[in-house]
């Protein structure tokens, strides 16, 4: 059953890894997203899928579903900001005329390896900057992504590999993954770890304003809390030696591990979209929302500098967690 095959959305082709556990649904002519997830031990979605009457709504916010990417992630205050002697201005497309979630949205990326073995299956897809004009009207820098999504077992691993292809410009770079997990209406056989030091302080915008603050009640993040009555919009500081892992699990012992790259991930974003009920959204981020603006210092804010030529490759993966028999 490790195979990868072809379906459709909207008339948008999808492709779909297959294991024994997992179906994981790919669209890459709409931004790239897993916008599936099924898990077949349990019959449920993982993820929250756009249904196709949803369509409309996911062309203008393809943020709400599955496993988007966000480059660069999170709010960026007027949408504007200078680095390294270069102005740039982002869309104002959020309240308060700022910016949101940067500039991937339903970008078509084209799949350039689907691979099939006795392990598990992947595919992998890649996009150029250069064949969005929208996008190089704001970030004029010719960048190369590619992403693989390798399926094993009850494991979905996502490698994004971007390349800076030329010129002399460099650039700040930020990701991150705006996750939705389900959590089925039912909070309360729910929780949550989540390795954390502190938490950002935020203005009436949601925008940083460069101070962290004490856990206080939050410090149950980091021994397991439980998802009942919880609202969460809240960004959240990493810290030193600490893994960048999401522990998300039922009460029967079910329940999946989120982990991110250690080396570029420092924060995290949670979210309910109101109180928790339906969904938690577990978001890893390299960057600090509004980076540029809000410190110079990259160890605070996680920006990375990606230069001419310059490669990085980030990796994030989901493991399903089965109670014992």
């Amino acid at each position: 059953m490790k195979q990868v095959t072809k379906g459709q959305w909207c008339g948008y082709d999808t492709y779909i890894l297959h294991s024994r556990d997992l179906e994981v649904t790919l669209l890459p002519r709409l931004g790239n997203n897993v916008i599936s997830l099924w898990d077949r031990k349990e019959k449920r979605e993982v993820l929250r899928r756009p249904e196709e009457a949803d369509l409309d709504f996911y062309m203008q916010k393809p943020y709400h579903f599955g496993i988007p990417l966000l480059i660069p992630p999170g709010r960026i205050s007027k949408g504007q900001f200078e680095f390294d002697g270069a102005h740039y201005q982002f869309d104002r497309n959020t309240a308060g005329d700022n910016h949101i979630h940067g500039l991937h949205r339903t970008q078509s990326w084209c799949v350039s390896d689907i691979e099939e073995d006795e392990d598990g299956c992947a595919v992998t897809t890649e996009f150029k900057t250069t064949d969005d004009a929208h996008w190089m009207d704001q970030l004029p820098v010719p960048l190369k992504f590619e992403m693989t999504f390798r399926l094993q077992d009850a494991s979905l691993k996502q490698t994004l590999k971007v390349t800076h292809l030329g010129g002399e410009r460099s650039i700040p770079f930020g990701i991150g993954y705006h996750t939705w997990f389900m959590i089925d209406g039912q909070p309360k056989r729910w929780s949550l770890k989540l390795p954390v030091e502190s938490i950002y302080e935020l203005n009436d915008q949601l925008l940083p304003t460069g101070k962290v603050l004490p856990l206080g009640s939050l410090e149950a993040l980091n021994e397991g809390m439980n998802l009942q009555g919880t609202n969460f919009d809240t960004a959240l500081r990493i810290g030193e030696k600490r893994p960048v892992e999401a522990l998300l699990l039922r009460d029967d012992g079910y329940g999946l591990r989120y982990l991110a790259d250690e080396s570029y991930f420092r924060h995290w974003v949670i979210y309910t979209k109101g109180p928790a009920d339906q969904f938690l959204c577990a978001e890893p981020y390299t960057w600090l929302p509004d980076a540029p603006n809000v410190s110079s210092d990259p160890n605070f804010t996680g920006l990375l500098t990606l230069a001419p030529g310059q490669s990085l490759e980030l990796t994030t993966s989901i493991e399903m967690i089965y109670p014992e028999n």
